[in-house]
């Protein structure tokens, strides 16, 4: 397996601004953006929510995997990651080992803010279909935060993105990915 410094992968909890940021830093990176779910969806032919009540969230992981893989033979590429695909093992060691993982962090009381009023985010949904109030959701959001952000943490990058404008974000990450490449470039020829 070798590690291609032209694959951006953006982790977070949905609504942390992987979908909104992603293409940005892809035009500026002057690389090609792929949202993962997308990805899925495409090669489905159905979309998530259909996928989860049809397959399960365990056929809807095994669909992510498979598209991971798809992914990763390429170059040049910003990829939006699910809020939920470093749960799996095999997609973490994936992803680690063919590029750099970079965390769009955000806090709990503002991904339930910005994720209030969407309807299409299964895991914010009740167990019989109806939609959250927002004080379920910010607990949702919580507990499984809670759950996911260890991995996150293992990103190689962090960005915090809870009050900065997009255009201040995307410019941050630019130079922290391009100080980061630079750096893992220099740490391979020291190891040659």
């Amino acid at each position: 397996m070798m590690k291609h410094h032209s694959l951006i992968f953006l982790t977070g909890f949905s609504g942390s601004g992987k979908s909104t940021i992603g293409p940005l830093l892809a035009n500026s990176l002057g690389f090609e953006f792929v949202d993962l779910d997308k990805a899925i969806e495409l090669d489905a032919g159905k979309s998530i929510n259909r996928i989860f009540a049809e397959d399960g969230e365990a056929g809807f992981r095994a669909m992510e995997l498979r598209s991971l893989e798809a992914l990763c033979a390429r170059n040049d590429l910003v990829v939006s990651l699910g809020g939920g695909v470093l749960e799996n093992d095999r997609c973490l060691s994936i992803i680690r080992s063919h590029g750099t993982l970079v965390y769009l962090k955000s806090s709990p009381e503002i991904l339930a803010m910005r994720l209030q009023h969407k309807t299409d985010r299964p895991l914010l949904k009740a167990d019989d279909g109806r939609r959250l109030t927002r004080e379920e959701i910010l607990a949702r959001i919580t507990a499984m935060l809670e759950k996911r952000e260890p991995r996150y943490l293992k990103s190689d990058l962090v960005v915090v993105t809870d009050s900065k404008k997009i255009g201040s974000s995307v410019e941050e990450l630019t130079r922290k990915i391009e100080r980061h490449i630079r750096k893992s470039a220099r740490n391979i020829n020291k190891e040659k």
